[in-house]
C-alpha cells in the first residue's frame, strides 16, 4: 500500500492546569470559536505522510442528511488520528474515557482495546472532570445555548431558542448528553470540523471532537454508558462514583 504525502502543520500541545468543581458544570455549555468548516492553512507547511486508510476513514461522507467533505486531517497531528490503541485507562469495557490532560478520548473494547480520538476540550475557567453517564444521543441535534452564554456572548442572541441542525450547527452531526443522576450537565460530546481545535483547550467545556470522529463514536456507545473525565489518568480512582 502506498502511503500519499500531503502539507500539514503540526498541532501543539499544551498542558490543562488543575481540576474545577463539579459544581461549575451547570454554568456553561457547548459553543464554538469559529466555523465549523475546514480550515484552510495560510502558510506553506512541511509534508506530512498520510495513509490511504487515514484519508479513507476521514474521507466525504455523502450519505449523511447534510454533505460532509473530507477532513483535512493532513494539518492534523497524527497522534490524534482515530486508532486502535491498548486500554491504558483502567476502566472497564463500556466506559467513555476523557484524557483532557492529553486531549484524547477512548472508548473502551474487551480484550484490553480501546478506541481513542484526539479531542480539543473545555478552555480556562470552563474545565471539568467527574463521573457521569450519556443520557441520550442525538443525530444532527438543534444546539440551544444556555442563557448564561448568552448573556456572555450576545452574537448567540439569535439561539436563543435553537440554532437548526447543519454544517455551521456548534453541535456538528451528532451530539452525546453528559447527566449526573436526573441531572443534565449541560456538557456534551459534540462534533466539530476545525482541526486547529484538536488537541486544544478552546471550548466553553465541551469535548469535541471531528465530525468523521463524533459519528464513529456515536454508533459506538450506548445510551447510559458511564463517561469519565480527569485532568490525569493516574488520578481517575480517586473520583467519586457517578450519581445513581
Amino acid at each position: 500500500m502506498t502511503d500519499i504525502l500531503v502539507s500539514a502543520t503540526p498541532s501543539r500541545r499544551t498542558v490543562l492546569a488543575g481540576f474545577a468543581s463539579l459544581a461549575a458544570l451547570a454554568l456553561a455549555g457547548c459553543t464554538t470559536t469559529g466555523a465549523s468548516r475546514p480550515t484552510v492553512a495560510t502558510a506553506e507547511p512541511p509534508t506530512r505522510v498520510v495513509p490511504p486508510e487515514v484519508l479513507a476513514m476521514y474521507g466525504p461522507l455523502p450519505n449523511e442528511d447534510f454533505l460532509i467533505p473530507a477532513a483535512p486531517i493532513h494539518l492534523l497531528d497524527p497522534i490524534y488520528w482515530r486508532q486502535e490503541v491498548d486500554n491504558t485507562t483502567g476502566e472497564a469495557p463500556g466506559t467513555v474515557v476523557v484524557d483532557t490532560a492529553n486531549r484524547f478520548l477512548y472508548w473502551t473494547m474487551p480484550n484490553g482495546r480501546a478506541m481513542r480520538y484526539g479531542v480539543g476540550i473545555g478552555r480556562a475557567g470552563f474545565e471539568w472532570n467527574g463521573r457521569a453517564h450519556i443520557a441520550y444521543k442525538r443525530k444532527w441535534p438543534t444546539w440551544t445555548p444556555p442563557s448564561e452564554m448568552v448573556d456572555r456572548q450576545p452574537e448567540l442572541e439569535k439561539y436563543r431558542h435553537g440554532q437548526p441542525p447543519g454544517l455551521d450547527n456548534a453541535l456538528g452531526p451528532r451530539a452525546l448528553y453528559i447527566h449526573q443522576g436526573n441531572r443534565d450537565t449541560l456538557y456534551r460530546l459534540h462534533g466539530n470540523m476545525d482541526v486547529h481545535s484538536i488537541g486544544k483547550a478552546v471550548s466553553s467545556g465541551c469535548v469535541r471532537l471531528l465530525y468523521h470522529d463524533v459519528i464513529d463514536l456515536y454508533e459506538r456507545v450506548p445510551h447510559g454508558a458511564p463517561i469519565v473525565v480527569i485532568a490525569d489518568p493516574a488520578a481517575a480512582a480517586a473520583l467519586p462514583p457517578a450519581a445513581a
